[in-house]
């Protein structure tokens, strides 16, 4: 092999021209193909086989409820469920008639279904107390109909208190409802009117939403080709928002999370700032090279054989793989910080071989016949890290692994071929100074001397280490590698404890209601349980005891809910007798009141008012009846309910909860408590005992880390393989393949160890650390061992200590602009890569040299190098 390389090299020095003309032509060849093939895949979902069991459950279920992908979920909370359920009637209907952003929109929680048939999905007890909240709001509700507005609540104020002067009447039932009304009056009186809520004036904390949030859903219109596609939409969203009167007002508040923000968000991320950390990584890039090389005759060809490699490994990306993901994205960052490697390194030794040689192109063969061989090795063994991820079912990293691993190919021999070309024809000045690492002639000295303490330190590092990797937490969620301040993420935590809106359900078919009954009852009684919502939530089983609790409230309350249409107009004069009659009444009523009585509170509210120009009072009457109409309205349909079967469900109902073919969902969510990644667990093998052809967001969350972790261990496997086998083949002694191996397994205990003391966790991107471990750490480890078979009994003071650590820093540039980024996902892989890479240096500077200082030298072996 060395004498092939040699050869290589020479044919390329002879005809160097030619080769960097070619070179060039190939670039843009690749570059060509690549912009009019290589896409981008925005779906995460992609990342795993399809052919996983798992994967085609998740598919067939998207294939029977289409709705549910691709969503842009909006959440609309306001100070009063009234507020936020016309702002969201207003935002649909400006969604709706927007067709060329929005293909449909629907209000899940607004379907007339619920304000008809409502009241009957409640159970028994939340049913009678939603009726005697009516009933003992009914001393009300006469007046109101009568007259619906402020004149109306107050004759019915006035009736409250003569019921406490004559009968005594014990008024703390109404005592919320009536400091409800005290609070708008005061506010009005005050000149800043809001909006009385009848919905909880009259109903019950049971119909209560939670921040009173209702929904408006979406489906917006993608951009195809676009790394945000539903970006112009969400656009379009926020300028609809906020041009909304109670946006503006800021009583209410329009959020935005779902799928498709969520996947803007994230590619939005990896590009945020892209072009900054570009410029920065290429200056440091260059910066260590100069440190490295002290000569732009070599510092340009080393740049150009990295661009021109990088050109050729993008065609083959578009060729082989055609389309990135989220993480086959990263490669572009790898080539670059591994492939500067090789260059480093051929230049290095071309460097030394100059000071012995004044002809480039005796230098240069020479240069390759010292280096060419360790180079190869190296390439080999990274490339082989990365290939490990190609035949597993993680699609992800697969992807990453194949182009990366063919791209270390592809700069093995750019740099055999064209940059010895451009070097002949740089010509780079002879140099007669040796460099060396500073520190290096007193470490070398130091591990000399002190080897056995040394190793018996790292001895103790690799144990602790060992028992840190095994008890590294593996982070499932794929939310925790999204910017938790981002609006979509921000927006989809708040909803995390409505189950609901969970984002972490369960889905399970089943044949009819009476199954999906059955299975409820059992889910329902798990601890890791919250709640059971299916198509039988919505056909309630003791339909009749409700509708006879319905009939008898008809009967007490129905009449008193006919609104009178004969009502005279509300001027400011009569609301000020309104205000003076109720005052009297509530005096007349003073010797029976408590103390605590919330009459006494309407009292001065309604004593602000009387003093108040014609203009609050009107703003009074306007805030106290804005939506009492409605509620009057909605209060008759509910009390008429007429029975629910599944053929009477709304089809707008019936297609989230059962399928083109008859099929049952049943939707499962999580306790609290059972949001982390061993919680889900719990909750999915819970349910799965009880029902195994559960599928749903949990299920796939922990079956793709379950996916995660069996690539994990399987790329792992063949990696070591792979490498043992390389390092074989070309170095040809056990003992030294050993030493190679041994002190990759030193650097991965290091990893670990650094990684747990730094808090750090597994998740699906920064896995891709283990392969980049083997390759960079063997790479590395080639260079010492192989000098050593040559005789050198100097390593950290050697010319190739200075490569390699030029070449770390190269590296750990690259891997630094990973960490920086703005997407959660692809920082904790520079991160992990950063802390590998110093794991590696440590294994390489210090464990490695006092290993070989311990062991008996080898006899010389010519050619590989010195």
């Amino acid at each position: 092999m060395t004498e092939f390389i040699v050869r290589l090299v020479q044919f390329c020095r002879r005809y160097a021209l030619a080769v960097v003309l070619v070179f060039f032509a190939l670039a843009g060849v690749s570059l060509w193909i690549a912009a009019g093939r290589l896409g981008v895949d925005t779906n995460t979902d992609n990342l795993f086989a399809s052919t996983l069991p798992w994967r085609q459950h998740a598919m067939a279920f998207d294939k029977e409820f289409p709705q549910f992908n691709n969503v842009l979920a909006v959440v609309v909370r306001g100070d009063t469920p009234e507020e936020s359920d016309e702002t969201a009637a207003a935002l649909a209907k400006a969604l709706a008639a927007d067709k060329k952003h929005f293909i449909d929109v629907s209000r899940p929680d607004a379907d007339p279904f619920f304000h008809q048939e409502g009241l009957l999905l409640l159970g028994p007890d939340d049913l009678s107390k939603m009726l005697g909240s009516l009933m003992n709001a009914q001393p009300l509700l006469g007046p109101l109909a009568a007259d619906p507005s402020a004149r109306g609540l107050l004759n019915g104020v006035s009736l409250m208190a003569a019921g406490v002067r004559i009968q005594h009447a014990d008024l703390s039932p109404y005592k919320p409802a009536l400091d409800q009304l005290t609070q708008v009056l005061n506010n009005a009186a005050d000149g800043h009117p809001t909006p009385l809520s009848w919905q909880s004036l009259l109903g019950s904390d049971i119909t209560q939403q939670p921040q009173n949030a209702t929904f408006v859903l979406t489906h917006p219109v993608l951009e195809d080709g676009s790394l945000q596609p539903g970006l112009a939409a969400t656009q379009t969203l926020e300028r609809i928002a906020k041009d909304l009167p109670d946006v503006k007002a800021g009583r209410v508040h329009v959020d935005y999370t779902g799928s498709v923000a969520l996947a803007d968000v994230q590619f939005g991320a990896l590009t945020k700032g892209i072009v900054a950390s570009t410029v920065v990584s290429l200056f440091l890039l260059a910066l260590w090279l100069y440190l490295a090389m002290h000569s732009f005759r070599r510092i340009v060809p080393i740049l150009i054989t990295l661009l021109v490699g990088f050109a050729l490994t993008v065609g083959f990306a578009a060729v082989a793989v055609g389309t990135l993901n989220v993480i086959s994205v990263a490669f572009a960052v790898l080539f670059v910080g591994l492939a500067v490697d090789f260059g480093i390194q051929f230049a290095v030794r071309l460097r030394e071989q100059r000071m012995l040689h004044d002809d480039i192109d005796k230098a240069l063969a020479e240069g390759a016949r010292v280096s060419g061989n360790q180079i190869a090795v190296a390439a080999a063994a990274t490339a082989c890290g990365f290939l490990a991820f190609s035949p597993t079912s993680f699609v992800g990293v697969a992807e990453l692994g194949t182009i990366a691993g063919v791209g270390m190919g592809i700069a093995l021999v750019c740099t055999l071929t064209l940059l010895p070309a451009l070097l002949s024809l740089a010509k780079p000045a002879r140099q007669s100074r040796e460099l060396s690492l500073p520190f290096g002639p007193k470490l070398d000295s130091f591990l000399h001397c002190h080897h056995k303490p040394v190793l018996i330190v790292f001895a103790v590092l690799g144990i602790v280490g060992f028992i840190a990797g095994v008890r590294m937490p593996f982070d499932a969620n794929p939310l925790n590698t999204q910017d938790p301040n981002s609006e979509p993420m921000r927006t989809l935590r708040s909803l995390a404890d409505n189950p609901v809106t969970n984002p972490f359900n369960i889905n399970i078919m089943v044949p009819n209601l009476d199954t999906a009954r059955t299975l409820t009852d059992k889910l329902s009684k798990l601890p890791e349980v919250s709640t059971v919502i299916s198509a039988a939530t919505f056909v309630p089983a003791n339909q009749q005891a409700s509708l006879d609790q319905l009939n008898q409230a008809q009967v007490l309350m129905l009449p008193s809910l006919d609104v009178d249409p004969s009502a005279p107009p509300v001027t400011p004069q009569a609301l000020r007798s309104a205000i003076s009659d109720t005052l009297d009444a509530i005096n007349d009523a003073k010797p029976e009141m408590t103390a605590d009585s919330p009459l006494q509170s309407i009292e001065g509210a309604l004593q602000k008012l009387a003093k108040a120009p014609d203009d609050r009072l009107m703003m009074m009457n306007e805030a106290v009846s804005r939506f009492l109409p409605k509620q009057l309205d909605s209060l008759r349909n509910a009390l008429n309910a007429q029975g629910v079967t599944l053929q009477s469900l709304p089809d707008s109902i019936k297609r989230d909860w059962v399928s083109p073919n008859g099929q049952v969902r049943i939707q499962v969510s999580p306790t609290v408590s059972e949001q982390d990644t061993s919680g889900l667990r719990k909750f999915v093998e819970a349910v799965q005992r009880v029902a195994p052809e559960a599928g749903g967001p949990a299920v796939t969350t922990i079956a793709s880390a379950d996916t995660i972790m069996q690539a994990f261990k399987f790329a792992a496997t063949l990696a070591i393989i792979a490498i043992a086998i390389v390092l074989m083949l070309v170095i040809r002694r056990l003992k030294d393949a050993g030493i190679v191996l041994l002190t990759l397994g030193m650097s991965a205990l290091l990893t670990a160890l650094l990684a747990r003391a730094l808090g750090m966790a597994v998740n699906y991107a920064n896995i891709i650390a283990l392969p980049l471990l083997l390759g960079v750490g063997v790479s590395f480890n080639v260079y010492f061992v192989m000098n050593w078979r040559a005789g050198m009994r100097r390593f950290v003071s050697s010319a190739s200590a200075r490569a390699v650590l030029f070449s770390a820093l190269t590296t750990g540039t690259a891997f630094g602009s990973l960490a920086l980024s703005h997407d959660l996902g692809m920082a904790s892989m520079g991160g992990m890569l950063l802390v590998s890479l110093v794991a590696v240096l440590l294994a390489t500077f210090i464990f490695l040299p006092a290993l070989l200082y311990a062991i008996k030298p080898p006899k010389q072996v010519s050619g590989t190098g010195h």
